[in-house]
């Protein structure tokens, strides 16, 4: 059975908050839970937590924290730490990436103090080796893990649960297939991102496991295979659209998460269910040439990353550094719009709408994973949910949807016309 946890100081700690994104998560709940913020009235008890105090401090400042806002360190590599840190929460959100380079030892504290833990991972080979060596010793202590709670993949994996729960309701049978669609993103590139790509690349290359592992969709299921899924490296018009499109760049990771998902929840999409994400890029000459144009981007950059040396000189003059990202404006300016149409055995078909109303990679996902960790400490009891290594999509009491469109800025709907 799940262990309780009483005696916890805080509802949540941010750890990484002197970091781009994790500052922004810590500004996000300072002000809309904090004195005078829109959710004051829920009184959340949080802290911020990183290496340096130094640097928490000014953070505090910074985003206008009240000045008895608790600050913890801990450094990433000192277990003993880590253990007393999470040891004072219910959940630790944690920004500190790339994850395969800095996640592992705050993981095992939360999975060995029975702390719940959120985090923005999107390196699905990594994910892939903590569930295999953490799932159990989690299930025990009561721990519930849950990685990829950001723009990758919570708008998507949410987004395929929102409409098949639908399918389920009108049709009485799930949507067999279902294709998801990057209808318009709008948003901007941080460091920590780019670091996260290039460790997942270099990891490839030493090991060829971890390029079987990104490839396969099946990959964070173990013990279960399902059929095949598409896999088309090339600009296609899509009839129902009536658009080009390409592939879209964070799909590896996130029909792996929806697949996930559907095993967690004990596959009521169905054992031969088939998913897959592209990218819109427009109708007519002008959309066929950036769709193409986009997919040759891809595998060129592929290929290029696939050497030591291009890695290098990309990693010292083309990519933004890490605690780098879009400045505010770039954020409030930036919007996402998704589409999951589907169809059952059958042939009936359904499509539902997500929107999101920032930029996708920061100011939407630092929303995201605060509201994602408020719903599982707050709003999803263990009887629930208990330990084990989670996707939002499964994890996530259906209430959190609603707690998403009135305080995240995105929206679910269904079409009334599939």
């Amino acid at each position: 059975m799940p262990k309780p946890t009483p005696t916890r100081r805080f509802d949540l700690i941010v750890y990484g908050a002197t970091g781009f994104t994790g500052q922004l998560v810590a500004e996000y709940l300072c002000q809309r839970y904090g004195p005078g913020g829109a959710y004051a009235a829920d009184q959340i008890s949080w802290a911020m937590a990183g290496r340096s105090a130094a640097k928490l401090a000014q953070v505090r400042d910074r985003i206008n924290a009240p000045a008895d806002l608790p600050l913890l360190t801990a450094d990433a590599n000192d277990p003993a730490a880590l253990l007393d840190l999470v040891r004072q929460a219910s959940a630790v959100i944690t920004t500190v990436g790339p994850y395969q380079l800095y996640g592992q030892a705050l993981l095992q504290a939360c999975v060995d103090s029975g702390t719940d833990y959120l985090d923005l991972c999107g390196e699905p080979a990594w994910m892939a080796q903590m569930i295999a060596r953490h799932e159990q010793a989690a299930q025990k202590s009561g721990a519930r893990i849950l990685f990829s709670c950001g723009f990758d993949s919570v708008p998507f994996d949410m987004g395929v649960r929102f409409l098949q729960d639908a399918a389920l309701q009108r049709y009485k049978a799930p949507l067999q297939k279902v294709r998801g669609h990057v209808v318009r993103m709008k948003g901007g590139f941080s460091g920590g991102t780019a670091a996260s790509l290039v460790a997942t690349l270099e990891a490839a290359g030493r090991d060829p496991q971890v390029a079987r592992t990104m490839a396969n969709p099946f990959a964070l299921t173990p013990g279960f295979q399902g059929p095949a899924q598409p896999d088309n490296p090339e600009a296609q018009f899509e009839e129902q659209a009536q658009a080009w499109s390409a592939p879209f760049v964070m799909a590896a990771i996130n029909t792996k998460n929806v697949h996930r998902s559907n095993l967690l929840l004990q596959h009521p999409y169905g054992a031969d269910f088939v998913y897959e994400e592209r990218q819109l890029m427009g109708s007519g000459t002008q959309g066929e040439l950036q769709a193409k144009g986009a997919a040759r981007t891809a595998r060129l950059q592929m290929l290029a990353l696939g050497f030591a040396p291009t890695r290098a000189l990309i990693r010292r003059f083309a990519l933004p550094k890490p605690g780098q990202g879009p400045g505010p404006q770039e954020r409030e300016r930036g919007r996402y719009s998704l589409r999951f149409a589907g169809q059952t055995a059958k042939g009936q078909t359904l499509s539902a709408l997500v929107n999101g109303d920032r930029d996708p990679g920061y100011g939407s996902t630092s929303k995201i994973i605060s509201e994602c960790a408020l719903a599982l400490v707050r709003d999803t009891p263990r009887s629930h949910t208990g330990g084990g290594i989670w996707t939002p999509g499964a994890a996530l009491h259906v209430d959190t949807v609603q707690r998403l469109q009135q305080r995240a800025g995105l929206s679910f709907e269904i079409e009334t016309k599939p």
